[in-house]
Order: structure tokens, then sequence, then C-alpha cells
């Protein structure tokens, strides 16, 4: 919001303005508006296995992140890259294998690799879209730069609460609205059935989107979107296959499912394919996928290039297949799988930030700027027990928004995720859901480790034509509304604790 000189950016010049008028009694009440509107309508994520218990309310801070349109123009044209690369990777990886026959990639990153899916060898997916629906968590550092800090394939969560913390800011300060040329994000619902309907041949396909069940931790996102766009939310007992088809159990008899939207990891899908003690998946439905009579999206086999060790090759990747330098740059990363830079992270530890590359939701990693040596230690002997789970980035001065805390206003580090979608064309709305690190000096703003939310203001000159147009777009493609969850359907929606014997990590949301 500030420049070195402690005076407001032109694009936060108004929103300043305005918050420094506004008391800090004012914006708690709002704050706790908020969080009241968030806890009726069940917008919560569950954390398994903390003594606390299990539901949590996401914190939704009243302070915007605002991007100005033409930063943002750069960064859509980054994505709509990247995500074109990705997609052409994986139509390569499952087909042709060019570039791995180039020597872009090492084959044995690839072919060895666990969400690497030999079944999908040879199986066309209309278009060659595999990711259908991608998040891609970007950073700016303090050279004033984007960075793509990871990319989420397999099931990328989050739009739920960038929908709801739009629904909520705009009820809370509507005049703020009216001043602000904020572009639009709640014509993402259809946007997405868009999305969904394009990625099959079949005329007014049905389609349905595919949760693991209430025990999941981001159930209620499933349900809301499901309710957005007006498609049923089925669990696999609510699907089977017959005739090489997949067909959904209804009180007027079977009706058959075109596209499935599916919020389940690859080896749950199908016993009969993956894992054969899976009890949320449909037997049958590789088959019926291999066949082209169903889609799922995104494609069985996407994970491979949501792993963190393929995450270094995607500049590789967009020269390769398009050409073309990357509009986005990645973070500078270390893969431990090669011995040189193995040595190089042990012996860099203390400044270094760790992943395991299958991990998720900000487990499995090591800060170290902010850990104990016995932690650093620990990490170094699983760092030589097994290199090639890990992968290493230098600790980023993430930039930070200001935030409403206990303390008032202050600067809390952020991160971004867009959510684009691949259809006949690239799309998506204008910024994303802006995750916040809350905790004072943290960098990790995953809401499993006590992360909040912000809404995420794309903003144009009031008037201007790129105001007009952006709303004009918006309007064409709105459907009708739903209103929000009444405190009586919250429990609906809210997961409670699993029983004995149910993993529901085991098919986290990324």
């Amino acid at each position: 919001m500030l420049d070195a000189r402690g005076e407001c950016r032109p694009h936060y010049g108004a929103y300043g303005r305005w918050l420094a008028a506004t008391s800090a009694d004012s914006m708690a009440a709002k704050r706790a508006e908020a969080d009241l509107l968030f806890r009726r309508s069940g917008i919560t994520f569950a954390v398994y296995g903390d003594e606390g218990g299990t539901e949590r309310l996401i914190p939704s801070d009243p302070v915007p992140r605002i991007i100005p349109g033409s930063e943002w123009s750069m960064l859509e044209r980054g994505l709509v890259q990247r995500v074109t690369a990705i997609n052409r990777f994986l139509a390569d990886i499952y087909h042709g294998q060019e570039i791995l026959r180039a020597g872009v990639i090492p084959a044995e990153q690839i072919l060895v690799n666990d969400q690497y899916q030999v079944a999908m060898i040879g199986t066309r997916v209309p278009r060659d879209i595999y990711a259908h629906i991608v998040g891609v968590d970007i950073v700016r550092d303090a050279d004033g730069q984007y960075y793509v800090l990871e990319d989420n394939l397999r099931v990328p969560s989050g739009v739920s609460y960038m929908l709801s913390n739009r629904r909520t800011m705009m009820r809370l300060f509507p005049d703020l609205f009216r001043s602000h040329a904020v572009r639009p994000v709640e014509h993402y619902p259809a946007l997405l059935l868009h999305t969904l309907r394009a990625s099959t041949e079949v005329d007014n396909p049905t389609v349905v989107l595919l949760t693991p069940g209430r025990y999941n931790s981001a159930y209620f996102e499933h349900a809301f979107l499901a309710r957005q766009m007006g498609i049923e939310l089925v669990e696999g007992q609510d699907l089977f296959v017959r005739d090489g088809f997949v067909w959904m159990r209804t009180t007027s008899g079977p009706q058959r499912v075109d596209v499935i939207y599916r919020r389940i990891d690859d080896s749950f899908l199908d016993p009969l394919a993956f894992r054969p003690d899976s009890m949320l998946g449909v037997p049958g439905l590789l088959a019926a996928y291999r066949l082209g009579n169903v889609v799922i999206a995104n494609a069985i086999g996407t994970g491979v290039a949501d792993d963190k060790s393929i995450y270094p090759y995607v500049p590789e990747m967009i020269r390769f297949y398009l050409g073309e330098e990357p509009i986005l740059k990645n973070v500078p990363t270390w893969i431990c799988r090669r011995p040189d830079d193995l040595k190089y992270v042990l012996d860099h530890l203390p400044e270094l930030v760790v992943k395991e590359v299958h991990g998720a939701g900000g487990y499995g990693m090591l800060v170290g700027p902010t850990s104990t040596a016995d932690e650093i230690a620990r990490f170094a002997q699983a760092l030589r027990a097994e290199p090639a789970n890990y992968i290493a980035q230098p600790t980023l001065s993430l930039s930070t928004c200001p935030t409403f805390v206990d303390e008032g206003i202050a600067p809390r580090h952020v991160d971004l995720r867009p959510f684009v979608l691949v259809g006949r064309d690239v799309r998506m709305v204008a910024g994303g859901l802006t995750r916040v690190a809350l905790r004072k000096g943290s960098l990790v703003v995953n809401s499993s480790q006590g992360g909040g939310t912000k809404d995420t203001w794309v903003v144009d000159e009031p008037g201007s034509a790129a105001a007009r147009d952006h709303a004009e777009a918006a309007a064409g493609l709105a459907i009708e509304p739903v209103p929000p969850v009444m405190p009586e359907e919250a429990h609906e929606l809210t997961p409670p604790e699993p029983p004995a014997g149910i993993a529901p990590t085991a098919h986290g949301e990324r």
C-alpha cells in the first residue's frame, strides 16, 4: 500500500484516504460481522488431529488487497502462457514424449513419478486439455517482481473463499465499491460451468461435482460450488458404470453423466484401477474414461505436473512448446535429487525453505530462518535419507499488505492464487484468492497453518473503457445468484470429526 517514502501508491490512494478516516473500533466491528457471516454460512476449514477441535473459521481480513489493472494484465498474460504450456506438456508425456526424447526433462523425473499414471498412456482427452482448473500460487519479492511459487493442478481449492470474501465485503462496505472500479469475480461459477460443459462434445451435457464426502476438509467448497452452478453434488456411491458409460442414481431412474468435476485424488477414483480399498470412487470409471464416454476435470494423471520436482522445468516447457520466454518467472529452486544441489541445501539449511515434492497445505516443510537447531538437524537427516523427496528455495521477502490485527493495521505477508479455467480458450476472473499469514513475521499463509484470506481488488480507473468493458462482460456471464446459506443449513456444509478408520487427509485438496 505504501512506497519506500511511506506515501500511498496511486492505486491505493482513494482507499488509503478512507482507511485513515476510519476508526479502529469501526474496523473491529466490521471484522466481527464478517466472522459472524462466515460462521452462519458454514465457511470453515477442518484441521484433523488438532487438539483444539477440527473446525476452524477461515479468518477474513476486512482490508482488501488492491492490484492495478495494468499489473493484472501482465499477470493474466503470464498465466495463460503458463497453463497452455503445462497442458501441452501433459498431452506430450502421455503420447509422443518429445520433451523427454529431447532431454529437456530427465525421463526418470516423469516415468517413475508417483503421480504419473501409466493407465493414461495413449488415452485421448478432448482437445488435449488435461488441466481444466488450475490454481497458480504467486508471490511478490522485495525486487517488486511477481514469481510463481507453485502450480496446483490436481484438486485446487479456495475459490469459494474468494467468492465469499467478495460477497461479504460488498455487504459490509457498499460505498467503497461505488467509489472504486473493482473488476467483478461473481461470475466465476458461470465461467466454471461454461468450461466444464465445453469440455465434452455432448450437447446439453450432464455435469456433476464428485466429492469425497462431508468428512473432507474442503466439503464446504464442494457444496458451495455445486449450488452456485446448479449441478448435482455426488459421492462415489451415487454413480455407477454400465455399458461403458457413467450413470447417476436419481429418484426417476439412472441418468447418464457426461462430465465429472472431481475433487478426489487419482488413487481414490476407481478401486478397480487404483487403490482397491477406496470407498470414495466409482468402480469401472477409468474404463469408461478411456473409452471417451465421460470427461473428468481435471484429467487423471495431471498430478505429475503438480509435483514440486517438476515445477522447476516449467520455464523450459514454455520455451519448448511455445517458443517463448516465460512472462512469469519461477522462484529459484534446488532439486535435492541432484548431488550438487543437495550439498548446497545441506550447507545452507538455516537460510532456505525446504518442501516435500508431494506436500501440500504447508505440511512437510522447513522454513530455515524460523526453525530451531534441532528442527534443522532432523530435517537434514530426512534429506540425506530421501533427497529425491525434497526441493529447496530461497526465503523470499514476500510482499506485505495492510491487515487488521489485534494491535490495529499492520503489515502481514501475502500470496495470491488466481484460478485459471481452460476450455476452448483460457479464461479467469480478475484477481483470485489472497492468502495472508496472520502471525507476525510468518511466511506460511495456508489455512491449515493459521493463515487467513483477503478480498482481492483489481481496479481500473473509474469511468475508463476497461472498467466498462469488464463490467459488461461479467454481466453477460452472470447466473442467477444463490442465496447465502442460512444458519440452520450450515451443519450440512461443515465437516464433522471423521469416524475411526477414515483418513480424510489422504485425498486432501491443494
